[in-house]
């Protein structure tokens, strides 16, 4: 906007989990129908995660580990959508906007395609943001590694954040 300046900030976040049965599968904010989940002290949501370290990172304000350690049990279990919620009444709280949100979910199994809008369906409608403005990606890793033998799933995300700049007298 003319005669406005923005301040902008790129934040990368990443996370991992491991695969194990009982345990529901929790991606992106939504239940994925699949016989096995991801272990964590929350609800192991790899994609809200990491979404969650970026907008941190961008900001300034540490990791996810630092907000949320599992150290401490009121953690135990946590939806990951209402802590991606605290982080986005935080950052709103210090002047922050998210602008856009890319995310990438690395899975060799169950298949993603079907469930990638109804997850920028939940990341947008929790960051209160447009749903153009994000965007779910997934990938196989072809069989290689702990990812692609079906042991884990990880997920990377960027967030671009901007704040109006405070202007000095």
């Amino acid at each position: 906007m003319i005669g406005q300046e923005f301040e902008f900030r790129v934040g990368i976040g990443t996370d991992i989990h491991r695969i194990v049965e009982g345990r529901p599968l929790i991606l992106g904010g939504i239940h994925i129908p699949y016989p096995s989940g991801l272990l964590g002290h929350s609800d192991g949501d790899v994609a809200i995660h990491a979404v969650i370290d970026a907008m941190i990172g961008a900001a300034g304000l540490g990791d996810i580990g630092s907000h949320f350690p599992d150290t401490e049990e009121q953690w135990r279990d946590a939806d990951s959508r209402e802590l991606l919620a605290v982080i986005r009444d935080q950052l709103k709280d210090k002047g922050w906007q998210v602008v856009n949100v890319d995310v990438i979910i690395h899975a060799e199994q169950p298949k993603l395609g079907p469930y990638k809008g109804q997850m920028k369906r939940a990341i947008s409608a929790i960051l209160q943001m447009d749903f153009a403005a994000v965007n779910v990606k997934a990938k196989t890793n072809e069989g290689l590694g702990e990812i692609g033998t079906g042991l884990a799933m990880s997920s990377t995300a960027t967030v671009l954040l901007q704040r109006k700049m405070k202007r000095s007298l």
